[in-house]
C-alpha cells in the first residue's frame, strides 16, 4: 500500500521558511489564470495550433479544430483576454497570435511531456 503520509510529524523550519517566502513573493493568481485558460481541450488544441503557425485566422481555427466560428471566437477571445493570444483585423478578416515566446514554450513543453510519458508507458 503506498503512503501519502509521513509516519510521524516534523518539519524542517528553515527549509520551511525559505519556502514561505518563496510562495508570498509569487504572483500565483496569474498563473492559476493561464493554466485556467489552457485547461480547455478545445483552447489548448487552439493554442497547439497557434504554436504550429505564427497567425490563424478565426476561420482557419474553426476549420482546423472542426468547431463553428461562434465556438472559435470565444475560445480566441479568452484566449486574448487572459494575455495568452493577441489579434491583428485585415480587412474584414481577424488573425490571431500567441502573445509571447514564453506562452509557446509553456505550450510546446506540456505536449513534449506528455508524448514522453506516452511513450515510457507504451514501452513498460
Amino acid at each position: 500500500m503506498a503512503r501519502d503520509h509521513c509516519d510521524v510529524y516534523c518539519y524542517d523550519e528553515p527549509k520551511v521558511n525559505r519556502l514561505k517566502s518563496a510562495l508570498a513573493n509569487a504572483d500565483s493568481a496569474t498563473i492559476v489564470k493561464v493554466f485556467k485558460a489552457l485547461a480547455d481541450e478545445t483552447r489548448i488544441q487552439i493554442a497547439l495550433a497557434l504554436c504550429t503557425e505564427e497567425e490563424i485566422c478565426v476561420c482557419d481555427v474553426a476549420n482546423t479544430i472542426g468547431c463553428t466560428l461562434a465556438s472559435a471566437s470565444h475560445h480566441l477571445r479568452l484566449l486574448r483576454n487572459m494575455g495568452l493570444a493577441v489579434t491583428r483585423k485585415e480587412g474584414k478578416r481577424v488573425f490571431y497570435s500567441l502573445s509571447d515566446p514564453h506562452v509557446k514554450q509553456l505550450i510546446l513543453q506540456a505536449f513534449s511531456h506528455q508524448n514522453e510519458v506516452t511513450s515510457v508507458g507504451a514501452n513498460s
